[in-house]
């Protein structure tokens, strides 16, 4: 008992499992990220894999109209 006390860990404990809403929300997102990432490296590897200020506005502009497609 007294290691746990001085450890802190008491107060650490884990309140509990998130709710299923917020789980979903989670792994939507992150869901939505590594689409992104997949097209930001298709773009930069068919360009040579240069990131320029053109560049950025392009992958830009490709990740607005991604997100307005179904």
């Amino acid at each position: 008992m007294a290691n746990v006390l001085t450890t802190g860990a008491w107060f650490s404990a884990p309140t509990g499992k998130p709710s299923f809403f917020s789980r979903l929300l989670r792994v939507h997102l992150e869901a939505r990220q590594r689409q992104a990432d997949r097209v930001v490296e298709q773009y930069l590897a068919a360009r040579g894999f240069t990131l320029t200020d053109d560049a950025e506005r392009e992958i830009g502009r490709l990740l607005a109209n991604e997100s307005r497609q179904p």
